[in-house]
This record gives structure tokens, C-alpha cells and sequence, in this order.
């Protein structure tokens, strides 16, 4: 049973997070999405981002198969980038995306952006994607250490986001569906907030995956709060 919630934080006024979900027998799948742009606009772009992934895969799994969350991702791309440049207002609006497909066995994560997905396995919580950003690009070229990406001044400028250009990149991981025992998607306003310690501890004492979500969030606010935090939690069973 997937657990989740969506808060707006201390510091924001408004939430441009969105997340959605669909389940039956044969398959499932978990979005969240981080929007970006002035106005309304990144509200409107994540909310879009959501709902025609999912709607996307619902008509296309059977066409797709294993490669449908890439293939919704890149025409929902499309969908906003060409809906931004209809209207002013919304020009420049885009979204990051982290998405699961639950199919044939396998778990499916797509991913553009600094919105992560994680793996818990046996109590530890590990990290599935790899975050779009500048800072992961200093991380990756050893200018800076994983504690100073924790506090760097320009850790909210990402290198990839799905709507502002025609064309998008999305990274694709497989697993298992065993290989871990739940799934967590969250946007960068719990990453930026909670560390995987500070995870570790809060899952490795609350089962429940909706009271999990919920005390996930508190900790982010109780660090800061200082963006918009959504969080998934699926899989395993509910206590």
C-alpha cells in the first residue's frame, strides 16, 4: 500500500509540487513532480507532468512495455514545452519528474531533475538516481565534499528539467522488484532538508508507509522547511 503526503513548507506560500498514482493487478506507478516558473506556472507544469505520464502509460503500456515511462515522459516534454510557449504567462515553466512503474516483476525509475527516488533494503535507505544539478556536477568533479553540496548556496539550480526545451534526456534505472523492500520518491525539499541518516531512522522505526510519509515531512519542516516537500513511500507491508 503506497503511502504519501504533499506539504508547502515553512517558507513558501504555495505548493508547485504534484504526485499521483495508479495501481491494478498487472502494473502501478508513482510520480512526483517539483514545477518551476513565476506565476502559476509551476504548479501548472508538474500538475500536467503527473497526470498524462500516468494517462500515457494507462493507453500505451502494452505498446511500450518496459520503455513507456520514457516515452510518457518525453511527450508530456513536448505537451508543456509547446503549452509554454502558447501563453505568456507561462513561458518558461518547467518541472523535474521521478517516476516508478511497478511491471512484470520489475520496478522502473524514471528521472529528470533533482526529485530522487530511493531504495530500502533491510532498514537502509540507498539512493536509486542521480540528481540533475549543479551541485551533483562539483560533487562529481571532486570540487566539493557531500557535506559542503549539503549547505552550497546554488544547490536549487538544476542542469535538466522536462517542458523547457523541445527535446529532453531521461535517465532510466531497472530493478528487481525484490531487490528492495519499499520504494520512496520525493521531491528535492526532502532531500534538501532530511538526510539519508535522519531517513534511516524515521523508517526503521515507523512501518506504516502513510505515518512514515508524515513524519518524513516533519523532519524536513523541523530542518528548515524551506521549499516545498512531497514524498511517495510503496511496498512491503503496512504494520
Amino acid at each position: 500500500m503506497v503511502g504519501y503526503k504533499s506539504d508547502v513548507g515553512i517558507k513558501r506560500k504555495f505548493n508547485e509540487d504534484s504526485f499521483g498514482y495508479f495501481e491494478d493487478d498487472s502494473y502501478s506507478i508513482y510520480v512526483v513532480a517539483d514545477g518551476m516558473g513565476g506565476h502559476n506556472a509551476g504548479e501548472v507544469a508538474s500538475e500536467m507532468a503527473v497526470s498524462e505520464v500516468i494517462k500515457f502509460v494507462n493507453d500505451n503500456i502494452n505498446e511500450f512495455c518496459d520503455n513507456v515511462l520514457e516515452e510518457a515522459i518525453k511527450k508530456v516534454n513536448s505537451n508543456i514545452y509547446n503549452y509554454s510557449a502558447s501563453d505568456k504567462k507561462l513561458k518558461g515553466m518547467g518541472t523535474t519528474i521521478t517516476a516508478c512503474l511497478c511491471y512484470n516483476n520489475k520496478v522502473i525509475v524514471a528521472n529528470v531533475g533533482d526529485s530522487s527516488c530511493f531504495g530500502v533494503k533491510d532498514d537502509i535507505v540507498y539512493k536509486l538516481t542521480k540528481d540533475h544539478s549543479l551541485v551533483q556536477q562539483l560533487l562529481d568533479a571532486g570540487s566539493i565534499s557531500e557535506t559542503e553540496a549539503m549547505n552550497h548556496p546554488n544547490k536549487n539550480i538544476i542542469t535538466r528539467a522536462v517542458g523547457t526545451s523541445e527535446n529532453v534526456e531521461v535517465d532510466i534505472f531497472k530493478f528487481e522488484l525484490n531487490e528492495y523492500d519499499k520504494y520512496l520518491i520525493c521531491s528535492d525539499g526532502l532531500t534538501n532538508e532530511v538526510t539519508i541518516d535522519e531517513m534511516n531512522n524515521i523508517l526503521k522505526r515507523e512501518k506504516n508507509n502513510k505515518l512514515a510519509c508524515e513524519y518524513l515531512v516533519d523532519e524536513a519542516n523541523k530542518n528548515g522547511g524551506r521549499d516545498n516537500i512531497t514524498v511517495m513511500l510503496f511496498g512491503g507491508e503496512i504494520i
